[in-house]
């Protein structure tokens, strides 16, 4: 587990479920991330999934808690997803964060990736990490911007154009 001044990191668990349905449910959480919310189904897929690159890389998505008031904030860390996007891209750690509506806006992303990078540059030695961004979500490019990433590029997937960047070691 890892603690920010306000927050929790911890790894995902089956009883997450709930709570990753309800924010990745929500259309606009989702509005940048795929744009559909998910259901049931495929919330208990990206749960599994963030369960096996623990499983199988020692690394994944953590939960993220609010301290104060013990709730599910959202998902953040790196992970590794394979998405073919090529050997720029696919063969790094990649970056991601959601927050449930509720958390948004109060520094949480930055904060729990600081906490989620330096934990993973202290676990796997600092290298380069990836991640891909709809060019139009601004929040989330600012964040990325305050965790060090810089675009290098873009890419096409699930037919929307996306934002390829970097986080070099270092």
């Amino acid at each position: 587990m890892i603690e920010t001044e306000r927050l929790l990191l911890r790894r995902p668990e089956r009883a997450d479920h709930d709570a990753i349905h309800a924010m990745r449910s929500d259309a606009d959480v989702v509005r940048f991330i795929g744009g559909k919310p998910l259901t049931r189904e495929e919330a208990w897929h990206r749960l599994t999934r963030s369960a096996g690159n623990w499983a199988l890389l020692g690394y994944g998505m953590f939960v993220v808690v609010e301290k104060a008031s013990g709730l599910f904030m959202g998902e953040i860390g790196l992970m590794q997803a394979h998405r073919d996007l090529g050997p720029d891209f696919d063969p790094y750690p990649e970056a991601g964060w959601v927050l449930a509506r509720a958390a948004q806006g109060k520094g949480y992303a930055t904060e729990a990736g600081h906490a989620a990078h330096a934990w993973f540059d202290r676990q796997f030695g600092a290298q380069r990490s990836v991640c891909i961004i709809d060019p139009d979500n601004g929040a989330s490019l600012g964040v990325a911007a305050k965790l060090g990433y810089s675009p290098f590029g873009s890419t096409v997937y699930h037919e929307k154009t996306l934002t390829k960047l970097e986080r070099l070691a270092g």
